[in-house]
């Protein structure tokens, strides 16, 4: 049983094997002499890229060890990556890749990775390793409050680099412990369509000129996709001890990070219309004005809405 909505487990399968091939490969080629060595620290990145890409594949398929096994090599990659690069880049170039508020990718990237670091609770030293990489201390107000968590000196930025859709998160963390687990929902279910026009909300102009994180239509490219998973919310829920109950099964949280052994499947009656679409899932239908059964979550939320209210 796959976690993912969207692909079979025999299309994980293949495309797994094939990320283990191209990895091997990438590595073969590291190990040879470069016609262009200012090419190199943007390879090693990309070979740091393929395993988190290969990491969450693997948590789509309903892998568990495999998750945190890729990371530990993310971080070797990235390392060398960053430790070329500082003779290879200009100062632009190291701001417009480095920095949080105008490079919305690195933002994602950074927020995926601290939430899989806290899950996984991986050792203090590969954690530490991982700060250095990530990096803009005081830059952002939920990305830094998260970190804080485990790291209380992090200095906290004032502002959010991109309002939506983090705003949501944040108003989840701050608001009082009964409406939590509610407004936790509430961001898990607008993440994958709001994060889509995050960019237009950053606070300061974006360095590349993409509406969309590099990823987000990536179902519609054979063998680009890898599960379009909330890491973010993860990550809040560890970090504050966050009610996850309601987010539970949603097509786009991925809540076994935090539950090892367990594969939960999705829910599709949550899977966005135009996501369904594709897999041939049935969109909600409009409200007609006829009644009709209410799905297990949607019983949960309204008990839950109504003893809020109460």
């Amino acid at each position: 049983m796959t976690r993912d909505a969207l692909k079979s487990l025999e299309w994980f399968d293949q495309w797994i094997s094939y990320d283990v091939r191209t990895i091997e490969r990438f590595i073969d080629n590291l190990a040879e002499p470069t016609a262009d060595p200012n090419y190199r620290p943007r390879f090693l990145r990309e070979v740091a890229n393929k395993h988190l890409s290969t990491s969450l594949r693997h948590y789509s398929r309903g892998d568990h060890g495999d998750v945190s096994q890729n990371l530990w090599s993310l971080l070797q990659y990235w390392e060398q990556s960053e430790r070329l690069g500082k003779s290879v880049w200009t100062p632009e170039q190291q701001y417009t890749r480095h920095t949080w508020a105008v490079n919305l990718d690195h933002y994602i990237d950074c927020f995926w990775l601290i939430g899989l670091a806290l899950a996984l609770k991986i050792p203090e030293a590969q954690w530490q390793r991982l700060l250095a990489l990530v990096g803009n201390e005081g830059e952002d107000l939920l990305l830094d409050r998260v970190i804080a968590t485990r790291s209380p000196d992090r200095k906290i930025g004032t502002t959010l680099c991109y309002p939506k859709p983090y705003a949501r998160l944040l108003a989840a963390i701050d608001a009082p412990k009964t409406k939590q687990a509610l407004l936790l929902d509430h961001f898990v279910e607008h993440w994958y369509k709001e994060i889509g026009n995050a960019a237009k909300s950053a606070r300061q102009k974006q360095a590349i000129p993409f509406k969309t994180p590099y990823w987000h239509n990536y179902h519609r490219l054979e063998g680009g996709y890898f599960g379009y998973w909330c890491v973010e919310a993860v990550a809040a829920v560890k970090a504050f001890n966050l009610d996850d109950s309601l987010c539970v099964g949603h097509p786009h949280y991925p809540g076994d990070l935090l539950r090892p052994g367990q594969v939960t499947s999705p829910d599709l009656s949550r899977l966005l219309p135009e996501l369904a679409v594709t897999i041939g899932a049935p969109s909600e239908k409009q409200f007609s004005g006829e009644p009709r059964h209410l799905t297990k979550w949607e019983a949960l939320k309204m008990l839950v809405k109504n003893k809020l209210n109460a």
